[in-house]
C-alpha cells in the first residue's frame, strides 16, 4: 500500500497544535502560576490566585484524573484503573518531590531544621495516586461499557465527587501539618468559597469528560471493551 499523501492537515495536527501546546503550558506555569516568575495574576490570597489556582493546580489535577476516567469509561474498569496508576503515581512522585525541596530550601534559607518535611511519606499526598486509580475503576465499572450518556455522566460524576471527598478527607486528617493546616484554615473561612474551590474542578471533570467519550463514541473512537 502507498502511504497515504502528505495533507495541509498534517502540519495542523502535527505542528501547530502541538506549538499551542507547548504555548499554553509555558503561559500557564510562568504566567498564571501563584508560584511563577511574574505570576499575572497576584501570588497572596484574592480572587486573582483562587482563579490561578483553578487554572494551573485545579487544571494539572484534571488531567491526571480526566485521563483514567476517560479510558474508564470508554473501554474498561481494568484500563481506567491501569492507567490512573500511571498518571496518579507521576503526579504524586512529581508534587512530593517538589513539596519536599520546596521546604528543605525553607529550612535552608532560615536556619531551620523543623522546616523539613518528607512529603514522600504524606499518606494525603499518596491518595493523589491512590484517588487517580479509583476514578478510572469507578467510573468504568459504574458505566459497565454503556455508551448512553446519562449513564456515562451519571458515572463520571459519581466517581469524581468520591475522589475529591476522599482527597479532602486525607487532606484535612492524615496531611503533614503544613498541608493538612491549610486545608483546616481553608474550611474553617466561608463555607462557600470552600465549597466552590474543592469541588468545582471535580464537577467539571465530571461533566466535560463523559462528554467528551461520547463525541468520541460517534466517531468511533472508544477502544473494544471486555470484561
Amino acid at each position: 500500500m502507498e502511504p497515504e499523501r502528505f495533507k495541509i492537515s498534517d502540519i495542523l495536527y502535527g505542528f501547530v497544535i502541538p506549538m499551542i501546546l507547548v504555548l499554553l503550558i509555558f503561559v500557564l506555569a510562568v504566567y498564571v502560576n501563584p508560584n511563577g516568575e511574574y505570576h499575572v495574576f497576584g501570588n497572596s490570597t484574592g480572587l486573582g490566585t483562587t482563579v490561578a489556582v483553578i487554572l494551573t493546580q485545579g487544571f494539572a489535577q484534571m488531567i491526571i484524573l480526566g485521563i483514567p476516567l476517560i479510558l474508564g469509561l470508554t473501554w474498561n474498569k481494568w484500563a481506567g484503573g491501569a492507567a490512573g496508576f500511571i498518571m496518579g503515581g507521576m503526579y504524586y512522585l512529581a508534587v512530593a518531590g517538589t513539596s519536599t525541596g520546596s521546604y528543605l530550601s525553607y529550612a535552608i534559607r532560615y536556619s531551620n531544621p523543623d522546616l523539613t518535611y518528607n512529603f514522600f511519606g504524606d499518606m494525603a499526598m499518596l491518595f493523589y495516586l491512590v484517588n487517580a486509580v479509583i476514578i478510572g475503576y469507578m467510573a468504568g465499572a459504574l458505566n459497565g461499557g454503556s455508551t448512553n450518556f446519562k449513564r456515562m455522566l451519571g458515572a463520571g460524576l459519581v466517581a469524581s465527587l468520591t475522589t475529591t471527598i476522599i482527597q479532602l478527607f486525607m487532606n484535612n486528617q492524615y496531611a503533614l501539618s503544613p498541608s493538612r493546616q491549610m486545608s483546616i484554615d481553608l474550611w474553617a473561612g466561608p463555607l462557600g468559597y470552600a465549597v466552590f474551590i474543592s469541588f468545582l474542578p471535580s464537577i467539571a471533570l465530571g461533566i466535560i469528560v463523559p462528554i467528551l467519550a461520547k463525541v468520541m463514541s460517534w466517531y468511533g473512537l472508544s477502544a473494544r471493551k471486555q470484561y
